[in-house]
C-alpha cells in the first residue's frame, strides 16, 4: 500500500475542512439527490441535460468528499504553543519588512492545503516559508523570486 502523506494543518485549517466535509455530506448531498430525482422525472435520460449536469456535480462532490476524508485521516495539527517563543513556526503570523520597497507585509505560515494568497496564508513549503521557518526577529532573509532576490527583515512574530 502506498505511503499516506501527512497533511499538516493549523487548528483553524482542520476546523475549516471538517466544516466543508459536514456541509458536503449533509445539505449538499440532499440537494443533489433532490436535483437528480427531479431530473429523472423528466424522462429520457439520454438527452436530459439536467440529469447529466446533476450527475457531473455529484461525481465532483463525491471526489471532494473522498479527498477531504483522506486529508482529515492523515491530518497532523500543529500546536503553535510547541514553537519556541520568538521563532517562526507553522501557525505563526509574521510581519516582514521588504528592505527594497520599505514595505511591511504580514503572512501566516500554514500547511500547503491551507495556503491562500488572498488571505496572506503561505505554505511552509513555499520559497518564503522555507526561508523564514525557524528564524527569529531581526533576521534578514533572502528569498529567490521570479523578479530576483527579495530581502526581508523579520520584524514581529505572533
Amino acid at each position: 500500500m502506498a505511503n499516506e502523506e501527512e497533511v499538516i494543518l493549523t487548528q483553524e485549517g482542520l476546523e475549516k475542512l471538517e466544516a466543508e466535509l459536514k456541509e458536503l455530506k449533509g445539505p449538499r448531498r440532499s440537494e443533489l439527490a433532490a436535483r437528480l430525482k427531479l431530473a429523472i422525472s423528466y424522462g429520457d435520460l439520454k438527452e436530459n441535460s439536467e440529469y447529466h449536469s446533476a450527475k457531473e456535480d455529484q461525481a465532483f462532490m463525491e471526489t471532494r468528499i473522498l479527498t477531504l476524508e483522506k486529508m482529515l485521516k492523515n491530518a497532523k495539527v500543529v500546536d503553535s504553543d510547541s514553537v519556541e517563543e520568538g521563532t517562526v513556526g507553522i501557525g505563526s503570523t509574521v510581519i516582514l519588512n521588504d528592505l527594497e520597497f520599505k514595505e511591511k507585509v504580514e503572512y501566516q505560515i500554514v500547511g500547503p492545503t491551507e495556503s491562500d494568497a488572498f488571505e496572506n496564508k503561505i505554505s511552509y513549503e513555499s520559497p518564503l516559508g522555507k526561508e523564514i521557518l525557524g528564524k527569529k526577529i531581526g533576521t534578514i532573509i533572502n528569498v529567490e523570486a521570479p523578479v530576483g532576490i527579495i530581502k526581508y527583515e523579520i520584524l514581529e512574530i505572533k
